[in-house]
C-alpha cells in the first residue's frame, strides 16, 4: 500500500494535492490528477475522492456517516486492459451542480457529483483521462507508466493539458457546446422574408448584370478571327463591321454599369434594414428575458452582441453576400460559356476547382471556430471598459488607475494571440489559393497553344478563353477571400441567436387575464423558490390586505430582497403560488402586471436625461403639471428649482451630479407619478445620512398612503409606521405582528430591535466621547495662549 504524494513536476497539468488518505496504488503506480467529489446523491455535502493514475480510475466514495477516512471504501477501473477502451467519462453541469459519470458501451457505471467550485478539476480530470486512454498500446500510444509530461502543451490560462494538434483548451472553451456552423446563416431568413420582393428584383439584376459582364470575351473572338488576323493577312478591315463590334462592347459596358448600380443600391438597402430589424429584435427579447439571464451576463459581451455583431452580419449582407452571389453565377454562367465553346479546353480550365473548394472546406472549419473565439476575446475587452467606465470613481478614490490599465493589457493581448493565430491560417491559405489559379491559367496556356497548333482551335478562341478564365479565377479567388468574412458573420450571427434562442423563466400566459384597477390584496400560498441547487425561500404563507404596510425584517441573506423580487414577477416561483386579487399573477400578462407596481430601491437608477424626463419614466405621456406635483410631493421641488435649468436640467449618467438624497427622491417621483397600487421600497434610506433620510421619510409617508406597501429596511425604526412587522430567517416567517406586540414577545424582532439599539447607543456615545475631547483641546489651547 502506497500513499498519493504530491506530483513536483512543474510541467504537470494538474498538481495533484490530495489530503494523507491511504490511497491503494500498486508499485511503480503515478497518481495523475484528483477530484474533490463534495456533494452526495442526495445534494448533500460530504467529502469523497476521485483518483486518475496511469493504470485506473479510483474513486472514494463519499462515507453515508462520518468515519476515519482510512475506512472509506475504494472502488477502481483498470486503464491498462483492452477492456478500458470502452470506457467513458463525461461531464455534465446543470443549476450550480457538476456531474461525472463513467460509462461503458452497456450502461452507467457510476455517477459522482460535486459544486461547481471543482469544475475547473474535474474538465482537467476528464482531459487527463481521455488523454491517458489514448496512449495505451492498443491505441498505438506509449507504454503504461507515467505519461511523458514534457510533450504536453499546457493551457497559459488554466494550465490543463491542450489536446494534440490543438490550440483550442477545452476547459477554458467548455460554455462553448456548439461549433457555429455556416448554416446558422440561412435563419437570418426570418429577417429576409418582409423583403422577398426586393431581394427577387436585385436577383434579378444581379443575374443580368452578371451576363453582361460576360458579352465583351465572347466578341473578343469575331475581332481576332474576323478583324485582326485576317487584317495580318492582307484582308482589309471593314470600318462597319469594327464599328458593330466595338458598340456592342460599349453597350455591354453601359448595360454592366446601370445593373450593377442598381443591383448594389437596392441589396444594400435591403441589407441595412434587415441588420436593423435583427438589432431591434435582439434588443427587444433582451428586454424580455429574466433578470437570472442578466445576472450570468456580462454588460461589454451583451452590448457587443447587438452592435458589433449586427454591424458585422449587416456589412456581410450588403456586400459580401452580394459578392458571393455575383461569383458563383458568374463561375456558373462562365463554365458553361467555356464548355460550348470548347469542351477540352474547358475541363483543363477546370482543372485547379476541386482542390480549391477542398481547401475551402478544410479551411472553413478553423476560421469559423478561430472567428468565434476572437469574438469571446474581444467581449473580455469590453467587458473591462464597461466595468471601469461607470466605476471611474471607485478606480480614481483607490487610485487602481494602473491595476485596470494592467486588465485592459491583458485583455488586449489575448486578443491579440487569438488574432495571431487565426492569421497563421488565412496568411497561408489566400496565396495558396492564388497560386493554384495561376498554375491553372499556366496549364491553359499550354494545352491552348498545343491546340492552335493543331489547328483545333482558332487564336480567336484562345483568346477568349483566356479572357474568360481571368475572370473565372478571379472570382474563385474573389470566393477564397470571402470564406473568412462568411465564417466571421456566421460567428457572429451564432452570438445573436444564443440570445434570441433564449426562452424567459418569466413567461407571458397564453390566454392573459386583464388587470384594471387591482385592489393590492397580495397572498403568498405556501411559495419556495431555489437558487440553482439552494433553497433561498421554503413554504412560506402570508396574507397582505389592502392598503396595508408591511415591513420585511430579517438578517442578511434571510431572503427578504427575494421574496420582493418574487412579488414583482422578476422571477417565479418553484413552489406555491402568489396571488393578487384573487388570481394567479403567472396569469396576469408581464407588462401589465408590473404597471401598477412602485420601486424605489437603495441605489436609485438615473438615466442621462433631464429630471423631467427621469421622473416620467413610467409614463412618458405625463404633462409638466403632473410632473411638477409628483416632484413636490416627494419633497424634490425645491432642489430642482435651484438647478440652473430646473426640470429641464441634465442628469449625468446614472445621476452623477446629484447627491444620494436627490437621486432617492426623483426616484420616489418616478414612482408616485404611475400612482402605483402596490408599493415596493427595498432599503430606501439606508445609505443617506440621517438629516436626508427625515425629508426622504417624508416624501415616502406621501407615497405610501392609500397603497399596499412592503417595505425592507435594516433602520427598524423607520418602520414603526408599519401595520404589521413579518420577521423572515433563512427563508422562513418566524414572526408577524406589529412593532409593540414583537417587541413584548421578546422574540427574533426584539433581538434584532435590542442589538440595533445597543449598536446605535454606541454609536452615540462614540460621538460623545469625539465631542468631549475636541472640546477639552480647544478649552486648554485657549488657557496656554497668551494674552
Amino acid at each position: 500500500m502506497q500513499h498519493l504524494h504530491t506530483i513536483q513536476d512543474p510541467k504537470s497539468a494538474l498538481p495533484v494535492d490530495v489530503t494523507p488518505d491511504a490511497v491503494p496504488l500498486e508499485s511503480d503506480e503515478n497518481a495523475l490528477g484528483t477530484l474533490l467529489v463534495d456533494l452526495s446523491e442526495q445534494l448533500r455535502f460530504v467529502r469523497g475522492q476521485l483518483v486518475l493514475t496511469d493504470r485506473r480510475l479510483l474513486a472514494c466514495e463519499p462515507p453515508a456517516v462520518t468515519v476515519d477516512s482510512d475506512a472509506a471504501p475504494w472502488t477502481g477501473w483498470r486503464l491498462d486492459e483492452p477492456a478500458a477502451d470502452r470506457l467513458r467519462l463525461r461531464h455534465l453541469d446543470h443549476a450550480g451542480v457538476g456531474t461525472l459519470e463513467l460509462h461503458d458501451d452497456e450502461r452507467r457505471l457510476a455517477v459522482w457529483r460535486f459544486t461547481l467550485a471543482q469544475n475547473v478539476h474535474a474538465l482537467r480530470l476528464v482531459t487527463l483521462f481521455e488523454m491517458q486512454q489514448a496512449r495505451q498500446p492498443w491505441r498505438g500510444g506509449t507504454p503504461t507508466g507515467n505519461p511523458p509530461m514534457d510533450e504536453l502543451t499546457l493551457c497559459p490560462s488554466c494550465r490543463a493539458p491542450l489536446p494534440p494538434d490543438s490550440e483550442e483548451c477545452p476547459v477554458c472553451t467548455r460554455e462553448v457546446q456548439a461549433v457555429p456552423s455556416t448554416w446558422v446563416l440561412l435563419r437570418l431568413w426570418r429577417f429576409a422574408r418582409p423583403y422577398r420582393k426586393p431581394l427577387a428584383a436585385g436577383f434579378a439584376l444581379t443575374l443580368a448584370s452578371t451576363a453582361a459582364t460576360l458579352v465583351p470575351p465572347y466578341l473578343a473572338i469575331p475581332l481576332m478571327d474576323d478583324i485582326l488576323i485576317p487584317f495580318q493577312n492582307g484582308k482589309a478591315i471593314d470600318p462597319m463591321l469594327v464599328l458593330t463590334y466595338l458598340g456592342g462592347l460599349l453597350l455591354a459596358a453601359l448595360l454592366a454599369w446601370g445593373l450593377g448600380w442598381a443591383r448594389t443600391y437596392l441589396l444594400a438597402l435591403v441589407s441595412e434594414r434587415i441588420g436593423a430589424d435583427l438589432r431591434t429584435a435582439t434588443f427587444e427579447h433582451l428586454l424580455q428575458l429574466s433578470l437570472d439571464y442578466f445576472g450570468g451576463k456580462r454588460t461589454g459581451d451583451l452590448m457587443a452582441r447587438i452592435g458589433s455583431e449586427t454591424d458585422r452580419i449587416c456589412v456581410f449582407l450588403s456586400l459580401h453576400a452580394l459578392d458571393f452571389a455575383t461569383d458563383v453565377l458568374m463561375i456558373v454562367m462562365t463554365a458553361v460559356i467555356l464548355c460550348s465553346i470548347n469542351p477540352w479546353l474547358a475541363v483543363v480550365t477546370l482543372l485547379p476547382l476541386p482542390f480549391i473548394g477542398w481547401m475551402i472546406h478544410t479551411v472553413r472549419d478553423r476560421l469559423r471556430t478561430g472567428f468565434e473565439k476572437i469574438d469571446r476575446v474581444w467581449s473580455e475587452v469590453t467587458n473591462v471598459l464597461a466595468d471601469t467606465i461607470p466605476g471611474i470613481r471607485v478606480v480614481k478614490a483607490f487610485a487602481q488607475e494602473g491595476r485596470e490599465t494592467q486588465r485592459f493589457k491583458d485583455a488586449n493581448q489575448s486578443n491579440l494571440q487569438v488574432n495571431d493565430r487565426l492569421n497563421k491560417t488565412w496568411s497561408l491559405f489566400t496565396p495558396t489559393v492564388s497560386l493554384l489559379t495561376e498554375i491553372g491559367l499556366l496549364v491553359v496556356w499550354a494545352f491552348g497553344i498545343w491546340q492552335v497548333s493543331k489547328n483545333q482551335i482558332t487564336v480567336g478562341v484562345l483568346t477568349a478563353f483566356i479572357a474568360y478564365i481571368g475572370r473565372f479565377y478571379g472570382r474563385l479567388d474573389s470566393m477564397s477571400r470571402i470564406v473568412s468574412v462568411t465564417q466571421k458573420a456566421a460567428a457572429g450571427a451564432k452570438r445573436i441567436f444564443d440570445i434570441l434562442d433564449h426562452v424567459s423563466n418569466v413567461p407571458e400566459p397564453a390566454s392573459p387575464v386583464a388587470l384594471t384597477q387591482p385592489k393590492g390584496r397580495i397572498e403568498l400560498s405556501g411559495i419556495g423558490f431555489r437558487y440553482g441547487n439552494r433553497s433561498v425561500i421554503r413554504g412560506l404563507d402570508l396574507d397582505i390586505r389592502p392598503g396595508e404596510m408591511i415591513g420585511l425584517v430579517g438578517h442578511s441573506g434571510s431572503g427578504k430582497s427575494t421574496l420582493v423580487n418574487l412579488i414583482c414577477r422578476f422571477y417565479d416561483v418553484t413552489d406555491g403560488a402568489i396571488k393578487v386579487d384573487g388570481v394567479d399573477i403567472r396569469r396576469y400578462s408581464v407588462a401589465d402586471y408590473r404597471r401598477h407596481i412602485g420601486l424605489v430601491l437603495q441605489e436609485p437608477f438615473l438615466f442621462f436625461g433631464t429630471i423631467a424626463e427621469n421622473i416620467a419614466y413610467g409614463r412618458p405621456e405625463a404633462s409638466r403639471e403632473d410632473i411638477v406635483a409628483a416632484a413636490r410631493a416627494a419633497h424634490a421641488h425645491e432642489f430642482i428649482l435651484r438647478l440652473p435649468q430646473g426640470y429641464d436640467s441634465l442628469v449625468g449618467e446614472r445621476g452623477q451630479g446629484l447627491s444620494g438624497g436627490e437621486r432617492q427622491r426623483i426616484s420616489i417621483a418616478r414612482a408616485l407619478l404611475i400612482d402605483p397600487r402596490i408599493l415596493i421600497l427595498d432599503e430606501a434610506t439606508s445609505s443617506v445620512d440621517t438629516e436626508t433620510e427625515k425629508e426622504i421619510q417624508t416624501a415616502l409617508d406621501n407615497l405610501v398612503q392609500g397603497r399596499t406597501t412592503i417595505a425592507i429596511a435594516h433602520r427598524l425604526s423607520t418602520l414603526r409606521k408599519a401595520d404589521r412587522l413579518v420577521v423572515m430567517d433563512r427563508g422562513l416567517i418566524v414572526e408577524v405582528g406589529p412593532h409593540d406586540e414583537l417587541i413584548s414577545r421578546r422574540g427574533a424582532y426584539w433581538r434584532l430591535y435590542e442589538a440595533q439599539a445597543r449598536q446605535v447607543d454606541a454609536n452615540d456615545q462614540d460621538h460623545r466621547n469625539v465631542l468631549e475631547s475636541t472640546l477639552l483641546a480647544s478649552t486648554s489651547s485657549h488657557a496656554e495662549r497668551p494674552v
